[in-house]
């Protein structure tokens, strides 16, 4: 049979196993340098490495320059991938490959699992493909890791192609696999997808676990019907079904996004009552909609609150509280945030934090992306795909489109490839700034790549559709949407009913 890559075809044509000779040395698209008009085209051969950084990290065997086995090589790969040094593990399987040796399944299993993990989907499908090639029959596991990277990036339609090799190859989908499939199908607003893959592990006899009835809670809550994920909950407790942090999660972030705020804060003592430590989620969902509705005082005090139990605020709800005070010129409490997390042994990880502060600040000390992120690295922070977008958004929601464009392309030449989460941020950089017909080739090159848009992509189309007063084009992203089978939440639906007024009162005079 013949087996194409699952990778974005964009990045990589399809071919066959017996033509398999040189997929490691092909380019790969730069799509944010191209914006900037960037002449570079650097060749991404994922085994080079830099030896003036690479090889100091290098065990003190390999530094010595003593000769090897190929089991010791394999050894120190899952050694390697195991602390998360995914660049020193791929500069040692060049060095195993040089010798004529390959690496072992175990060593194929942890590159592909830790490559995934990192959002290097690319060296993670090649490698992927030379298992195949050389014989090896890759377990679920694996089809399970790329299934969830590719998905989180937006590439719906090579998810699908995944699952069809799955089934090609006689491997069924397990328990793991349709709960991917679940969470994407919900963060993506794909109501009738997800309702249809429930029903499918119900006749297969699935386990409906917390997992599944939180994402059941999620599905009601984004489409309006809270009051219905609250039935969820006692469908649960009559099939005897203990609530877990999941569970609980779901149930506040649902009373968290309706404005039953009381309501919210008393499932989270009860929570607590029972044994269950609140969770990093449990308190970004407290803080983010406190925020929402005004209450910062409070999102503050739960930000202390968190930090005094050991727990990290995520860059995300950090830059929500920042955001807040930076409406209200509140800079002075900024810095009191800031420093109160230094003081708290929080130093080299609070580097993202003190540069979201200055991004947000009064005197905007890092409004060069580049230099912004020099000092992260200089601080000793690792870059990763997350890291990136969090800056990115930071910069978006300031308008400030072109380093919001510099951020993502020093994240493609760090080697993460661009997902539609990122795109939707460009999108929304655009659209801020009022630069609607930028935002709308983004919307374009997302269809275009084979990403699939999802509910995000669309809401924040038509929001620049709505600064830029062009209400026809709101009502054709909107039916863009439903056709795509993208339930629309409350969000989408609360712009289009907006732009729909308008349209009737100019029809009216």
């Amino acid at each position: 049979m013949e087996l194409q890559s699952v990778l974005h075809p964009k990045f990589l044509s399809r071919f066959s196993i017996a033509s398999f000779v040189s997929l490691k040395s092909r380019t790969k698209h730069k799509f944010f340098a191209s914006i900037t008009g960037s002449k570079q085209n650097k060749e991404a051969n994922f085994l080079a490495i830099d030896n003036g950084s690479s090889i100091s990290a290098y065990p003190d065997v390999l530094r010595t320059g003593e000769e090897l086995s190929g089991d010791s090589y394999n050894n120190l790969i899952r050694d390697s991938c195991r602390q998360g040094k995914i660049d020193l593990a791929m500069a040692l399987l060049a060095k195993l490959e040089a010798l004529g040796f390959h690496p072992s399944f175990v060593s194929y299993t942890c590159l592909i699992d830790t490559l995934g993990s990192a959002g290097k989907t690319l060296e993670a499908d090649c490698l992927f493909q030379e298992m195949i090639f050389l014989g090896f029959k890759p377990r679920i596991k694996l089809y399970n890791v790329l299934l969830r990277r590719y998905l989180m990036e937006g590439l719906l339609g090579v998810g699908v192609r995944i699952l069809r090799v799955m089934e090609e190859m006689g491997i069924g989908r397990n328990q793991e696999t349709y709960e991917i499939l679940l969470d994407y199908y919900v963060n993506a607003g794909r109501l009738k997808d997800a309702w249809s893959l429930i029903n499918e592990m119900r006749r297969k006899r699935f386990r409906l676990s917390s997992f599944v009835y939180s994402k059941v809670i999620g599905l009601y809550r984004d489409n309006g019907m809270w009051k219905k994920a609250m039935d969820i909950v006692g469908e649960i407790r009559e099939m005897g079904m203990v609530l877990d942090k999941q569970i609980y999660n779901s149930i506040i972030d649902t009373f968290g996004k309706y404005g039953e705020l009381d309501e919210a804060l008393e499932v989270f003592e009860k929570m607590k009552q029972e044994g269950i430590r609140p969770d990093i989620t449990t308190w970004n969902s407290l803080i983010r909609w406190h925020c929402k509705a005004g209450d910062v005082n409070k999102a503050i005090g739960m930000l202390s609150e968190m930090q005094e139990q050991g727990l990290y605020p995520d860059p995300k709800i950090f830059m929500t509280i920042i955001s807040r005070l930076g409406e209200q010129g509140k800079w002075d409490v900024m810095r009191t945030i800031f420093e109160t997390m230094r003081s708290r042994g929080f130093k080299k990880s609070g580097m993202i934090y003190a540069v979201l502060v200055d991004i947000y600040g009064e005197y905007g000390k890092f409004q060069n992306a580049e230099e912004c992120v020099s000092v992260l690295k200089s601080e000793g922070l690792l870059t990763s795909a997350s890291l990136f977008c969090v800056l990115a958004n930071a910069y978006a929601q300031q308008g400030l489109c072109d380093q919001t464009v510099k951020v993502l392309q020093l994240m493609e030449e760090e080697g993460f490839e661009p997902n539609v989460v990122m795109l939707n941020v460009l999108m929304n950089a655009f659209g801020i700034a009022g630069r609607y017909l930028e935002a709308e080739s983004i919307y374009h090159h997302i269809k275009e790549s084979g990403f699939t848009p999802d509910v995000v992509t669309y809401t924040t189309l038509m929001k620049a559709f709505i600064r830029a007063k062009k209400f026809d084009k709101v009502l054709e992203i909107y039916r863009e949407m439903e056709s795509a089978g993208c339930t629309p939440d409350r969000r989408a639906r609360q712009i289009f009913e907006d732009a729909m007024v308008v349209l009737d009162q100019k029809h009216f005079y």
